[in-house]
């Protein structure tokens, strides 16, 4: 395996992946100096095997998608680097890893200077814009004022222009009524008018004005189709209620106890309206000619496993946890091509300055994965690095064939990722025998040499990432 230097001195190769993506925007302008607008759409709690294109689900709820997938290019292996909400969006944002960017658990937030995508584009000559759910507010020392609502402009994270956002619109909202903030913290109200709609309303306000004037960063954070914290319900849009009362129910699901059978037929409602809302930005994109110039980008911060792998819904490292899907279309990614490697969400801040033609500050973790789409795999580390808190204090890695984890005995999942001194292998699996991870290898004989592998792998990524020196021990309950 090439080590971290040989992978970074490697992947200079693409400069060169980089500045076509950059100048295919342009061309594409008419002017040649142009650079691209960037769409990124973040759908919460969205299972990847829901995206039609993937070829897993058969209820076609995602059609919008789909199309997309067709043009542009469809990943078939992104990973969360920490299946929580917070700490992946600080992820996303900053191409780092939760034990680096210190967003480990959620109501943290992002240091006031921390570098990200925003922020570097805003140096750029970018206007920063965001709409919808941000939840990386650095809440004041002995308050809650930022945990729920308003978000002060230091926090964040360098979107400097249109804002109207709820730090936690999980809990300032409802599928029909709630509030948003503007730039001056003064509340946005809506009523009589779906969530995801309303905050689509928005986002063709802002593409139809002349504050979207190129280039111009649009993040549009959704809280669909994550469940109403309040209630414990997924609650789509009235007109869908009832739409799949006999749904598909996915193969990972189906042997085990949870949520599920009550919920999943809201929850693929839920999927349906996001997938509708992604059809009425693509369109509106057409019909301003932005969509010449503009590189969309769908995605999700993590999965659903409907209580079927712990008491919640996430926070584990089975698929439906970490797995999550990621579309992209737009110049430079008209392909109508699947990316089959491993790619995660610190990736995707290295590759979107990448594809705007700009530098990748060091600060970042991540790696611009544009030389994927051109087949250019020599160099990428093909596997992923991940984290876990709040159920458990984790470690794990994902492999094209395994899934690796470690637990810390003892360690509650809200205690501090720096107080770890041990780690205790507890879950293996082999995706190409057991895709759906029924049955866990760990401390099973015939995988011990795998184990031992992976778990050196692990520490190797632990040790690179944050310096962490914590040892790990195999499974404490071996079979023979």
């Amino acid at each position: 395996m090439a080590s971290e230097k040989q992978t970074r001195r490697e992947w200079l190769s693409a400069v060169p992946a980089a500045a076509a993506v950059a100048s295919a925007a342009a061309a594409q302008t008419g002017g040649g100096v142009g650079r691209p607008n960037i769409v990124l759409v973040i759908s919460d709690q969205f299972r990847w095997d829901c995206v039609g294109a993937m070829g897993l689900n058969p209820m076609n709820l995602t059609p919008n998608l789909d199309q997309m997938a067709a043009r542009g290019v469809l990943f078939r292996q992104a990973i969360s680097n920490q299946p929580v909400c917070a700490p992946a969006r600080a992820c996303i944002f900053t191409g780092q890893y939760p034990s680096k960017h210190g967003v480990w658990k959620n109501a943290f937030g992002l240091a006031e200077d921390a570098t990200t995508l925003a922020t570097v584009m805003k140096q750029a000559g970018y206007s920063t814009n965001y709409i919808g759910k941000w939840h990386l507010a650095r809440p004041e020392a002995g308050t809650a004022a930022e945990t729920r609502g308003a978000v002060k402009p230091g926090h964040r994270g360098g979107f400097a222009d249109l804002w109207e956002a709820a730090n936690a619109l999980e809990l300032t909202s409802h599928a029909y009524e709630g509030d948003l903030f503007d730039n001056d913290g003064k509340p946005i109200h809506f009523s009589n008018r779906y969530r995801a709609d309303f905050m689509t309303d928005r986002a063709q306000l802002f593409l139809r004005s002349p504050a979207a004037k190129s280039p111009f960063l649009l993040t549009l954070s959704y809280l669909e189709v994550h469940h109403q914290n309040d209630k414990d319900t997924f609650d789509p849009p009235k007109e869908f209620a009832g739409r799949y009362p006999n749904p598909f129910i996915p193969p990972d699901l189906r042997p085990l106890p949870g949520s599920w059978p009550s919920q999943i037929a809201d929850y693929f409602a839920c999927v349906a309206k996001i997938d509708e809302v992604v059809g009425t930005l693509r369109q509106t994109l057409l019909e301003t000619g932005m969509d010449k110039n503009t590189i969309f980008m769908f995605t999700s911060d993590h999965g659903n496993h409907f209580r079927t792998r712990n008491a919640e819904y996430k926070r584990s490292p089975h698929e439906s946890s970490i797995h999550i899907p990621l579309i992209i279309e737009g110049p430079g990614f008209n392909r109508g091509t699947q990316v089959s490697e491993l790619v995660s969400l610190v990736d995707f801040a290295p590759t979107l300055l990448s594809a705007a033609g700009l530098p990748v500050p060091s600060t970042m973790q991540g790696h611009n994965f544009l030389p994927l789409l051109d087949r250019r795999t020599e160099g990428w580390r093909n596997e992923v690095y991940f984290e876990m808190s709040e159920f458990i204090t984790g470690r794990g890695l994902r492999t094209p064939q395994y899934t690796y984890a470690a637990a810390a005995p003892r360690v509650p999942g809200w205690k501090s990722v720096q107080s770890v001194e041990k780690y205790v292998e507890y879950m293996l699996y082999d995706l190409h025998a057991d895709p759906y991870q029924q049955v866990n290898l760990a401390g099973r004989a015939p995988y011990q040499k795998i184990a031992a592998d992976l778990r050196q792998r692990l520490l190797a990524r632990m040790r690179e990432t944050s310096g962490e020196r914590a040892t790990i021990d195999p499974a404490w309950f071996p079979y023979s």
